[in-house]
């Protein structure tokens, strides 16, 4: 079927596009994250596999422990045949750098081992979580799926994002309103070298966010100030607690200034600056 056809198409028909996708492949080791898109993917490629689909859950300094304690709970209650595997991409100085394809170097490394995993199993494929609305946003990791053949089977089937959610809230995935995550790497500016302790510092951040029952938030990342991002119709809540907030990220995450972003989240946020043409944040000793 013609992809413009396809965006167009019913529910089911892309559905039973992703199915036969993933029947076609025969065998297949899907990264997990945890998100809606890759547990969606996950959950279905089992349902047609079996045990020839394999999820990896990735543990990286890059990903809060709550949501690898949370990807490995739901998979165990959905069965879904699944391993963990600890990824070193911030060691690579390519990566640490933080350049504006940061994302490329970690791909390429999860990729490559993954790749390992599925040759080593007899698996055939390897695909990840990419849906049809991802065209639109700087994923540089897509040139590595490119390079290391891997597949995303819902961007194939054109699954948007509002797709793969009413897909999931139809199988009662429970992770069908979970709101949109992106590592811990995306809250530095570009140019702003990545450690395992400033990552550790962002992670103690949001902690507290999501203590107080926020739903979508961010910590950026500019040295000694953290700058919270919250849907508008979060801050009032916030600022409520503001005080608290404060005390908390100082003692827990050592930061000195915290902050409210005005123009609220929004996905992607440091990357206005290179749509913008601004220069990127000056390296830090």
């Amino acid at each position: 079927m013609h992809e413009e056809t396809l965006v167009r198409a019913p529910l089911d028909t892309k559905e039973a596009q992703l199915r036969a996708s993933l029947a076609a492949m025969g065998g297949v080791v899907v990264g997990l994250s945890g998100g809606v898109d890759s547990v969606l993917l996950a959950w279905v490629a089992h349902e047609v596999l079996g045990a020839r689909a394999l999820a990896v859950i990735a543990n990286s300094p890059a990903l809060p422990q709550r949501e690898l304690q949370a990807a490995e709970a739901l998979a165990r209650r959905l069965a879904i045949p699944h391993l963990v595997l600890a990824t070193t991409e911030v060691v690579d100085p390519r990566y640490a750098a933080n350049p504006t394809n940061r994302c490329y170097f970690c791909k390429s490394e999860l990729f490559a081992r993954l790749r390992t995993i599925a040759a080593e199993r007899g698996l055939a494929w390897v695909a990840y979580g990419e849906n049809y609305d991802d065209l639109d946003d700087h994923r540089p990791g897509v040139q590595a799926a490119i390079e290391y053949g891997v597949r995303a089977p819902l961007k194939e089937a054109t699954l948007t994002k509002a797709d793969i959610r009413a897909l999931a809230r139809r199988y009662d995935l429970p992770v069908w309103a979970k709101p949109a995550f992106a590592c811990l790497a995306s809250r530095f500016p570009y140019g702003t070298p990545i450690t395992p302790a400033n990552l550790a510092q962002v992670e103690a951040a949001e902690a507290v966010l999501a203590a107080l029952g926020l739903q979508q938030y961010r910590v950026r990342y500019h040295g000694d100030l953290a700058r919270i991002e919250v849907p508008p119709t979060e801050m009032e809540a916030l600022i409520a607690c503001a005080a608290e907030v404060v005390q908390r990220i100082r003692t827990t995450a050592g930061f000195q200034h915290i902050t409210l972003d005005l123009a609220g989240y929004r996905r992607g946020s440091l990357n206005e600056a290179v749509e913008l043409n601004i220069p990127l944040a000056p390296r830090q000793s």
